[in-house]
């Protein structure tokens, strides 16, 4: 599975202002409801803060991957956001987070979910600097291209 197949332009949040986690994960639904993408946004937000004290989902090199489960979705929502500044997430190398892959899965389907985890988790650990270039890329395109490049397509 390929990142960019699941990464449409207009789910990718180039510059956050939020400071902290909850901020962030605020900021992201909050983006998700302007679109229109979801309806349960407190809910949502809920569930997301509730995994993350289950354990961080910042897994190191600047990047997090926080993620859940909600009914009612036919398909799962991916959301790519940055954050120039880097956000305190806990992460496992101490680190800030700057990238935010935002994974939110129907429950019916698990498998599918751990397929899009997995293949960020491979993309980050194959892609030395990945995080830079991502903050470097000058708008939404340019982010995408990275993702492109680095994936081989």
């Amino acid at each position: 599975m390929k990142i960019q197949s699941l990464l449409a332009e207009d789910m990718v949040l180039a510059d956050l202002s939020g400071r902290n986690r909850n901020d962030v994960l605020k900021e992201i639904v909050d983006f998700l409801r302007n679109k229109k993408r979801i309806s349960k946004h407190r809910d949502l937000f809920d569930k997301l803060i509730r995994r993350e004290t289950l354990g961080s989902t910042a897994i190191g090199e600047g990047v997090a991957i926080p993620h859940c489960k909600m009914k009612g979705l036919s398909a799962p929502l991916f959301v790519l956001a940055v954050s120039r500044e880097g956000v305190e997430f806990d992460s496992l190398d101490g680190k800030p987070s700057h990238v935010f892959f935002l994974v939110i899965s129907p429950p019916e389907n698990p498998g599918l979910s751990l397929q899009i985890l997995a293949a960020v988790a491979q993309l980050v650990r194959r892609t030395p600097r990945l995080t830079q270039k991502i903050l470097n890329a000058p708008d939404v395109r340019g982010i995408l291209d990275v993702i492109r490049t680095e994936e081989g397509s």
